[in-house]
């Protein structure tokens, strides 16, 4: 080689050196060492630091988004029916989260949060006429998802409000009632509750209430207790279902909070869905006018077509946990580093996160489906029954394994997952048992009954 062709080399190898970055680098290492290590280097251990620099210059990736719809559901809904998705979601991510942890803390309900609610027009969203909204059990079902996903507490208190307080009045009430509640219980003016369980007959509903209603004269007279009955510490009114002494059938009742004889207490220290304001009702002579009875309700096959309707919300809401829980393990495995990287990159976390995505997806599939049935009038209680055995079973699981995954932080109110873990459980025994749901498809595919 020339000594020409050798200086031609030397300036071609200085345009390609980045003199202000040696510069730099001279002030964190001392470059005589660096050279003599990296020229003793073989071929192999050369090519592998090569790759190393080559990785850290890359650019960082993007993060792929957290998303519990991984089929893409709501993309079926209609413009204006994913304009109502949107409002509530922006609603629960900008009212609620922030205030979730410190109210099922303190186990209190944050009142304030009733006129910002109400400015979402959803209440009774599937009624027709009366003020109501007159959309499908979808929407509703993708709505009640959507709450529990952040605060199954405040999907609760809608639910009961919504549906089973204003469901029993539109399917039970008479014309003139509909006509005066369900207006201004669709603006939530006024707040319901809705009174069926007893403190010693849970499950056993069908086969006679403890708490009774009797007629004299023009009024009815109401006695008995009922227990877990929520929103009833502040509601304006309680739907109340008592057994008529005189024929043993199920009546209904709109009992209001000044009602003489009527007591609502609140039931302290519970482990889950603690927002919510459960109480034990005691009614003691409490006397009720005619006008005030649901007029179409006269027995316990009423009370069940009430059920009925709102087992499929709970359904979405049990769908609605499992998917938060997912979110926030998902989220907290991308960002929880150990061992120099996210977690989210062990292959032990990804098989939990897809078994995690897979139960969550068919709930979801599974619900999706059953609110199709309830839209075309097809509904039946094994239908809703089974939704609620598999997705509250399914729900459990997902939470079971997302705390898991956050390990002992999974304890700590904090990272909000201890709160799906606990409000889960109520979830799960809520609006049927998973023995009485089961019982109810067994009979529907075997036509046997096995209740007692």
């Amino acid at each position: 080689m020339g000594l020409f062709e050798s200086f031609s080399q030397i300036r071609t190898l200085l345009k390609t050196i980045d003199l202000n970055a040696v510069s730099k680098l001279s002030k964190k290492v001392d470059l005589n060492k660096l050279m003599a290590t990296v020229s003793k280097m073989d071929d192999e251990d050369l090519a592998k630091m090569l790759k190393l620099l080559q990785a850290g210059s890359r650019k960082k990736k993007e993060k792929p988004p957290v998303n519990g719809d991984f089929y893409e559901l709501d993309k079926t809904l209609t413009v204006e029916e994913r304009g109502i998705l949107l409002k509530v979601r922006n609603f629960m991510e900008t009212e609620i989260r922030p205030i979730a942890n410190e109210y099922w803390n303190k186990a209190h309900f944050p009142m304030h949060i009733i006129s910002l609610m109400a400015k979402l027009n959803i209440c009774g969203l599937t009624y027709h006429g009366y003020g109501c909204g007159g959309k499908s059990a979808l929407l509703e079902g993708f709505l009640a998802m959507e709450m529990a996903r952040v605060d199954s507490s405040i999907s609760t208190f809608f639910g009961v409000h919504s549906g089973l307080a204003m469901g029993s009045i539109y399917l039970c009430g008479s014309e003139e009632q509909k006509e005066y509640w369900l207006p201004i219980m669709q603006k939530m003016e006024i707040i319901g509750a809705f009174g069926l369980t007893e403190p010693e007959v849970g499950s056993g509903v069908a086969g006679g209430l403890t708490t009774t209603c009797k007629k004299i004269g023009d009024e009815w007279v109401l006695n008995g207790q009922k227990k877990w009955i929520g929103n009833a510490t502040f509601s304006d009114i309680t739907i109340i279902w008592a057994r008529n002494l005189d024929d043993n059938q199920v009546k209904g009742f709109i009992v209001r909070k000044d009602n003489q004889g009527f007591e609502a207490k609140k039931m302290e220290d519970k482990m889950a869905l603690r927002t919510v304001q459960n109480a034990l009702i005691t009614l003691t002579d409490c006397k009720i006018p005619e006008s005030d009875r649901l007029q179409n309700a006269n027995s316990f096959k009423d009370t069940a077509n009430v059920l009925r309707m709102t087992r499929a919300g709970v359904a979405w809401q049990a769908v609605g946990c499992g998917r938060g829980a997912y979110e926030l393990a998902l989220k907290y495995t991308m960002e929880r580093k150990q061992f120099g990287r996210p977690i989210a990159g062990f292959q032990l976390v990804q098989d939990l996160l897809v078994t995690m995505l897979g139960d969550l997806t068919a709930m979801q599939t599974m619900v999706y489906r059953l609110s199709q049935l309830q839209d075309g009038g097809q509904l039946t209680d094994e239908h809703a029954s089974l939704a609620k055995v598999f997705c509250t079973l399914r729900m459990r699981s997902i939470v079971d394994h997302a705390r898991e995954l956050f390990g002992g932080n999974g304890i700590l109110l904090e990272y909000d997952i201890a709160r799906f873990v606990a409000d889960a459980e109520a979830i799960y025994s809520y609006e049927g048992t998973k023995e009485i749901n089961s019982l109810i498809v067994g009979r529907a595919i075997t036509g046997e009954s096995a209740f007692v």
